[in-house]
């Protein structure tokens, strides 16, 4: 290896090191999904551990065939936005509004920090998953639906109560959903969400059963 390759090595280390470094700041955004203990409060990379974990154990059950490596991926990196962009509550009408521009100008600076190569690929992920254009997208977003509502009901529907959730706006949250394995909205439909609208954790607005 000669002088330049050494310093072209270097300056590409530099760089992996130093996003490797910056997304450490992922542990420090917190969502407002109860861990199973009903008490504390998981944060943004537990949370993508999480689903990631999932995305493996359950992918006999997608729609399509995927590459559960690259769900794996998508599913590790899709909020590392959140490190600028804050993480957005998913019935915060308000917030969402502003959440594209937001994750938008968040994923540039980020993903930007790599090499050119590893920028454009993580970059190229997060669009992916985002636009739900493929059997991996449709599939990583299913689980990032599902795992904060089977930590939902896991606790007793705390989450659900104390933000006054209503049963359209989990159906409308999750109406992709079917669309990446309609086996698992099934069963969290039925395990989930049916039964805390029956106890009255989740407010019901919808008329007529969920189907």
């Amino acid at each position: 290896m000669n002088d330049n390759q050494k310093l072209a090595q270097q300056e590409r280390l530099d760089k992996q090191f130093a996003f490797a470094l910056e997304i450490d700041k992922e542990k420090r955004i917190g969502r407002q999904t109860y861990c199973s203990d009903g008490d504390t409060l998981e944060n943004d990379a537990e949370h993508a551990w999480h689903a990631a974990l999932m995305a493996i154990l359950l992918s006999e059950y997608a729609n399509e065939p995927v590459d559960v490596f690259k769900v794996v991926k998508m599913l590790l990196i899709h909020d590392i936005v959140e490190i600028d962009a804050g993480d957005t509550y998913a019935y915060d009408d308000a917030g969402i509004a502003t959440q594209a521009e937001r994750e938008q100008k968040a994923a540039e600076r980020i993903y930007n920090l790599l090499p050119d190569d590893q920028a454009q690929e993580l970059m190229a992920l997060w669009q992916e998953f985002e636009a739900l254009a493929t059997p991996e997208a449709k599939y990583a977003k299913v689980m990032d639906n599902l795992q904060p509502a089977m930590l939902n009901a896991a606790t007793n529907g705390r989450a659900w109560k104390e933000h006054e959730v209503k049963l359209s706006k989990i159906l409308k949250r999750n109406e992709n959903t079917e669309a990446g394995a309609a086996v698992l909205w099934q069963y969290g439909l039925k395990h989930f969400v049916e039964p805390h609208v029956a106890q009255g954790n989740i407010q019901n607005d919808v008329p007529n059963k969920p189907q």
